[in-house]
């Protein structure tokens, strides 16, 4: 099954080529996100009707990246269907939009390849993949913002890669005579490593992998690229490419636990989250641009991430529930922000007035991915950050707790200040597009993922509560 979901978007592609047909782009992206849902399901349920294919040494799916591959599935299906209706009347030529459905599937096929992979070396060739997909899709419009923003994108990431590249090298070092990045072999071995080359090593694969994840201060193309993307393209590059180079990370802070350099690797995680939540908070409060406030939002919670990683234990487990939640209510948000986009015609905030009276379905979808991204209870996500903080205090980090707190609720009161206006302010008729209808394929998705987010925050099923205990073992 893994080598289904890997090799049929390279053969999806190929019948595009051939066919060159409008309708069969959108068949074959759902077609695709089905298989993807399908496959992952079936190995987070472990139903066995499946056919399974001989194991491959290379891709494989364990306790960890099992929760990141059914989240990327979740998330491509409901892009997937937002997709049908965000281009159903788009003026686009049809070999723009083939060109768009190629790039999003081996976008989706490069991140499924770094998740599911069980070589270091072969997750950076798939981490490496991912851009040079999605900055296609970042300039898919065509304007002169996007241009800037995907020009800066790729040099950004592509300095960020290298330094990875060097940080792989450095740990070839440490790894003295084993020759082999296969995780197993780095697990099995770690206590072994030379400690200085191995903390070296962890320095450049943090802060080099930490440009794809987001973290400050290596964030700077995130803000340009979400807000010039199409609004699906923002969610998976929000809520799974981000993801999947969390993974990458988490398996390299693996091997320093194991090797007993987890005091260090767990302050350089601290620093990068705290950075990471200062930024966010200094930028909100001022913004003018609402998919760069999401994407703000999401360099806050990928240091969230960072920092409960770094707590260990019970803030391990609080990440993990974190990068669900998160996962699913920032998806929501980025798609909702495309029914504002498509209902307004522009990005700035104080153009858009009135949304709950103009577009009641659209108000209310806005103001409940705020809600949830905002952890009010029943979100998920207060669950997690409650996780946090408690961890905190138990520590004895009194001091981290508050900067905690407290940058959480500045970036909350920004976050709300835009929010509220957009939704309650009364509207002005001159601002928004009267006759454009918006299809159901344009809010179902975000139900979905919205009701699952603030369902797990009340009620966390056996099934899932264990696949998360198994997937934090060891940190």
């Amino acid at each position: 099954m893994t080598s289904l979901i890997l090799l049929f978007p390279l053969l999806a592609c190929l019948i595009l080529f051939i066919f060159k047909n409008r309708a069969l782009n959108n068949i074959m992206l759902n077609l695709y996100a089905v298989l993807h849902f399908v496959v992952s399901l079936a190995y987070c349920m472990d139903w066995d009707f499946l056919p399974m294919l001989k194991p491959c040494r290379f891709f494989a799916v364990d306790d960890t990246n099992k929760i990141f591959l059914m989240v990327m599935s979740i998330v491509f299906l409901a892009v997937a269907v937002y997709n049908n209706g965000y281009l159903k009347d788009s003026s686009a030529l049809t070999r723009k939009l083939r060109h768009y459905t190629y790039m999003v599937m081996f976008f989706v096929f490069s991140m499924t390849g770094a998740i599911l992979s069980t070589n270091l070396g072969i997750a950076w060739v798939f981490i490496e993949g991912t851009t040079l997909a999605s900055a296609y899709l970042i300039y898919f419009h065509k304007t002169k913002h996007s241009i800037e923003a995907a020009w800066k994108y790729v040099f950004i990431c592509s300095i960020g890669i290298a330094l990875a590249f060097v940080g792989i090298i450095l740990l070839t070092v440490a790894t003295g005579n084993l020759n082999s990045l296969f995780y197993n072999d780095l697990y099995n071995n770690a206590a072994l490593f030379n400690p200085f080359w191995l903390k070296l090593a962890f320095v450049f694969i943090l802060f080099g992998i930490g440009t794809k994840m987001g973290l400050a201060p290596v964030h700077f193309w995130l803000p340009d690229a979400h807000a010039e993307a199409p609004s699906p393209i923002s969610a998976l590059l929000s809520a799974t490419l981000l993801n999947s180079a969390f993974l990458m990370i988490v398996n390299v802070f693996r091997v320093m636990v194991i090797a007993n350099c987890d005091s260090y690797a767990r302050i350089m995680l601290l620093v990068m989250g705290f950075i990471s939540l200062f930024v966010t908070a200094v930028f909100v409060y001022h913004i003018n641009n609402y998919k760069r406030m999401l994407a703000y939002s999401s360099i806050e919670n990928m240091g969230i991430l960072a920092i409960g990683t770094a707590l260990g234990g019970v803030g391990m487990l609080a990440a993990m529930i974190h990068l669900i939640g998160h996962s699913l209510i920032k998806a929501s948000f980025f798609l909702t922000s495309g029914n504002v986009l498509e209902l307004y015609g522009t990005k700035k905030i104080k153009s858009v007035t009135g949304l709950m009276k103009n577009d009641r379905k659209t108000g209310w979808l806005w103001v409940a991915s705020f809600l949830g991204i905002a952890a009010f209870p029943p979100s998920v996500l207060f669950v997690s950050e409650f996780f946090i903080v408690k961890t905190m205090f138990l520590k004895g980090h009194y001091v981290l707790s508050g900067l905690f707190l407290l940058l959480l609720t500045i970036v909350l009161y920004g976050l709300g200040k835009a929010v509220i206006r957009m939704a309650f302010s009364s509207p002005k008729d001159s601002e928004v597009n009267s006759e454009k209808k918006l299809s159901w394929s344009m809010y179902a998705p975000q139900i979905v993922m919205l009701i699952l987010a603030f369902i797990i925050g009340i009620y966390m099923p056996k099934g899932l509560t264990e696949m998360i205990i198994s997937a934090v073992q060891g940190f």
